[in-house]
């Protein structure tokens, strides 16, 4: 795909003979067969706002292939059929993907992943793409990795986050006025998924209590007032545009991958672990003990209690900080998880490693998983329980403002729920093999990301009348490969 361009009207008809041998024309390039219309939108000067989906961030990188195909750019590329305008683009150098400073790739801005046939790996080589680059001009598409609602209002976003400030239009400026600067006639926003995200993939531990720049959850009460706020400007003097809902982060391939019992134990493997002197048969001894003292109820020293059988199926041990605290009597807050938590999806390369070659020090077995490497039933609970006050937010401004409306938590529910038929592919959640999400469990894939373009379209036409058809799922690939 490439930048700044417009397509030529290309109508395929067929004549199909009628009673009063009238001809009927039929446009192939339309959703209903009628003439191609844009109904009462107008697509001239499109802008997109959100975060890293929208910016076409894919395979944990930002890089320009996975750019011209965020669902962004497939929606820009079928409103140019109804008269809509150029869709500028701040694209990335190359197809390596994150930053680089002095000619080093940063690594908390790493290459982006390919699947070399086992696993998950890097692309080698640099970008050429500095962190220090600035691009000059304005840009239709404002998506921005990383970003929550609050950040797109936020003066000086500019400076803490380089996807915006490598095209900002000035250190203060904001990702919502930079957008309102350009006029648009036609928005879209999805925004919201970072609000809870980056908890959520940290395990439940937030990194710092900065509402600006940690980990925690977006209040709900903030994340109305921010986001009815932007709805608000954006859509002044009539202004029309989409919006899209959140599904539950933990549908995602990121949360879904690794089981919570992946662990192969033997007998005599086992009898070392659950020795009474130093194992975890020490432990379970001093479960028995507080529970004599009434301390926690017998549900909870179920719960707490560990135990392995010989085979296939035993479930990793896991600190947990909602436990009852009995460090006073030297007992850690242990247990195995259950199906009820979810393992992240980087634990696949963790779980069984083990602590300074030791065999005696199995991550996951004798040392239990860190707090960051599992969301818990509770903190899944406080995840959804944000997300559903968020989805309250975005519906009624949606209603409010006569906007088009986008439900991807029914579509990420279909995704994990058997999966999509589209163009006679089927598309799931899976990792790897799904089609629909790329390979840091997050993001969409190419194919993913037609698929939202798809429903973003329905959901448009659906208000505003056009008839637009989308895109075949069958020209983007489930995933791109080393080379571009």
């Amino acid at each position: 795909m490439m930048k700044n361009f417009k397509w030529l009207l290309l109508v395929s008809l067929t004549f199909v003979a009628c009673n009063n041998d009238d001809a009927v024309t039929t446009v192939s390039n339309s959703s209903d067969g009628l003439p191609l219309t844009a109904g009462t939108a107008d697509f001239s000067k499109f802008v997109a706002l959100g975060d890293s989906f929208a910016a076409g961030f894919s395979d944990n990188a930002l890089f320009k292939t996975g750019q011209a195909g965020a669902y962004t750019n497939i929606m820009a590329q079928q409103f140019a059929l109804v008269g809509g305008g150029d869709f500028k683009i701040p694209y990335t150098k190359d197809d390596i993907g994150g930053f680089s400073m002095g000619g080093n790739q940063i690594p908390q801005f790493p290459t982006r992943l390919y699947f070399n046939g086992a696993a998950p790996v890097n692309v080698s080589g640099v970008t050429t793409t500095a962190i220090t680059d600035h691009l000059t001009g304005s840009y239709n598409n404002l998506g921005i990795p990383g970003a929550k609602s609050f950040h797109l209002t936020y003066s000086g976003y500019a400076s803490a986050n380089p996807y915006f400030g490598r095209f900002a239009s000035s250190t203060t400026a904001t990702v919502l006025g930079d957008a309102l600067a350009q006029t648009p006639t036609f928005f879209s926003l999805w925004i919201g998924g970072n609000d809870v995200l980056g908890y959520a993939t940290n395990g439940g531990v937030p990194t710092s209590q900065d509402a600006t720049l940690g980990n925690d959850i977006t209040p709900p009460t903030t994340f109305e007032a921010v986001y009815t706020g932007m709805v608000t400007q954006l859509t002044a003097g009539g202004r029309k545009g989409v919006v899209a809902n959140l599904p539950y982060v933990n549908t995602l391939p990121y949360f879904t991958t690794v089981p919570y019992n992946p662990l192969p134990l033997d007998a005599s493997t086992i009898a070392l672990l659950m020795n009474t002197t130093t194992g975890y048969g020490k432990y379970n001894g001093g479960i028995q003990y507080v529970l004599s003292l009434g301390l926690i109820s017998p549900a909870e020293a179920a719960k707490r209690t560990i135990a392995f059988h010989p085979g296939n199926g035993n479930a990793v041990v896991i600190e947990d900080s909602y436990l009852t605290p009995l460090t006073a009597y030297g007992i850690p807050s242990y247990r195995q998880a259950t199906s009820d938590d979810l393992v992240v999806l980087p634990a696949r390369n963790f779980i069984g490693t083990t602590i300074g070659g030791n065999p005696l020090y199995v991550n996951g077995v004798s040392v239990p998983l860190a707090d960051k490497w599992v969301l818990s039933k509770e903190e899944i609970d406080e995840v959804r329980t944000a997300t559903d006050a968020y989805n309250v937010t975005i519906q009624n401004n949606a209603t409010t403002n006569g906007l088009a409306f986008v439900d991807t938590k029914v579509i990420m529910n279909q995704l994990i729920s058997g999966g999509i038929v589209a163009n006679s592919f089927l598309v799931t959640s899976a990792y790897v093999t799904g089609g629909a999400f790329s390979l840091d469990g997050v993001h969409p894939s190419p194919r993913g990301y037609a698929l939202i373009a798809n429903k973003f379209i329905e959901a448009i036409n659906k208000k505003y009348s056009s008839n637009l058809k989308g895109v075949s799922l069958a020209d983007y690939r489930i995933l791109y490969p080393a080379s571009l």
